[in-house]
């Protein structure tokens, strides 16, 4: 046995596995280089529906937009990629994303962390679709410098936003009063889109704002409102089918 340890200790690794180890990807490319991994994305956004070129349109030509319709017809996605092509084209100075940090079915208290860590799961579907516009070094860097702010509804009191692209996402989580917070903090030579889906709210029956929102910004020819509907959703084609029956 000890003989057999000692031919073990002595034996020559290094030329075995330059013999049986070959190289899984060509060239110099490697799977751990960020620099080849980490690329922008550059493909321009294309309207999957009439409904999802309306939205397009309606952010392009008014400076407050209420999107509403269910789960994966796009209204997020298509906010915040027009959000990046307008800080892009140097039509705004910054973007400001704002969801409300409202349970579903847990507690803020049960996640680790401090404030900002508990945030984050929450957040996680605006950094989602940032990432995907611009790639998370480019995104990393705009965060650092303030040129993206993505913050919860509670820090928006207070403040006027110039020149920014403002998206309100999930809005169907937010009161009537916290929406009429949000819509005045529009500034000069800004955008505001609000997006959400009323019939999957987490607030008690009652308490979301958005759909009373949207019939209220109806009657005011400078809003536009977008309703989306089953036939728009880009997801599975069993998203638009569960939806009719759930």
């Amino acid at each position: 046995m000890a003989k057999r340890s000692a031919r073990y200790k002595t034996r020559d690794y290094q030329d075995v596995e330059s013999a049986n180890v070959h190289p899984l990807f060509p060239g110099d490319w490697s799977p751990l280089d960020g620099e080849t991994r980490d690329r922008k994305y550059v493909k321009n956004i294309r309207a999957m529906s009439p409904l999802q070129q309306r939205l397009i349109d309606a952010i392009e030509e008014h400076s407050v937009v209420v999107a509403v319709g269910p789960a994966g017809t796009g209204k997020t996605y298509l906010a915040i990629a027009k959000a990046v092509e307008a800080l892009e084209q140097g039509s705004v100075t910054r973007i400001v994303l704002s969801r409300p940090a409202v349970e579903a079915g847990e507690s803020l208290g049960f996640l680790p962390g401090d404030l900002q860590e508990k945030l984050a799961p929450y957040l996680r579907p605006l950094y989602d679709a940032l990432t995907e516009r611009l790639g998370s070094k480019r995104l990393k860097a705009l965060l650092a410098d303030g040129a993206i702010e993505v913050a919860p509804v509670a820090y928006m009191r207070g403040r006027t936003l110039n020149q920014c692209f403002v998206v309100i996402d999930e809005a169907q989580n937010c009161t009537y009063g916290q929406l009429k917070m949000l819509l005045t903090r529009l500034g000069w030579r800004s955008t505001m889109v609000l997006t959400g889906d009323p019939d999957q709210t987490d607030l008690l029956t009652g308490m979301s704002g958005l759909g009373d929102i949207a019939t209220r910004l109806d009657r005011v020819s400078e809003v536009a409102v977008v309703r989306l509907g089953e036939a728009d959703i880009g997801r599975h084609p069993l998203v638009g089918s569960m939806l009719t029956v759930l």
